[in-house]
């Protein structure tokens, strides 16, 4: 593996981090400990693959991963429920208004739908490379494509003052320290 080509890979991670996790400096954390976990396995790498498909599996992984050492952190969290806080997550008034949405829609998404819709949309992935990253059939990865978007557009089209109940997602956020 050339060095010029795993930084040639990094503003693409970055992107996707950014969106997967909706925070800046979660993102960078998450995009440094993929690059540290690919240089400590690039034996693992079998050249002439797609690195970047290899990179976002590492990725995947570790955000994986991470949300499952969050769950087993949960009771150390702080239960916020969306109804107590719907003033809050009310976007003002103003032409980043879009942007915010789209932000807060999307993280408003069950984890494994916004993983195929950041992948497909964003990073424009192919299925077979989207499955293989997060190890389900390609059958999986359309349907959750397919939920994604159809959800997503929902959640946009909703007014800004109403919560939309969601059967996938959980009922209450967690504010972690």
């Amino acid at each position: 593996m050339k060095r010029s080509e795993l930084i040639d890979q990094i503003p693409g991670l970055r992107r996707y981090a950014r969106a997967l996790t909706g925070d800046p400096w979660a993102a960078d954390d998450l995009v440094q400990d993929t690059l540290e976990r690919a240089c400590a396995k690039w034996r693992l790498w079998t050249a002439g693959t797609d690195l970047r498909a290899w990179l976002f599996t590492l990725m995947h992984n570790l955000y994986a991963s991470g949300l499952r050492q969050a769950q087993r952190r949960e009771g150390r969290g702080v239960v916020v429920y969306p109804d107590d806080v719907v003033a809050e997550l009310v976007a003002p008034d103003s032409a980043q208004d879009l942007v915010l949405d789209l932000q807060r829609c999307l993280l408003r998404l069950p984890e494994e739908q916004r993983v195929v819709l950041l992948l497909v949309s964003l990073e424009d992935m192919s299925y077979e490379q989207v499955a293989r990253i997060t190890g389900c059939p390609i059958g999986t990865v359309m349907s959750r494509l397919s939920r994604a978007r159809t959800r997503l557009q929902a959640l946009l089209n909703a007014s800004t003052h109403s919560v939309l109940p969601d059967a996938d997602a959980p009922t209450h956020l967690r504010r972690m320290k």
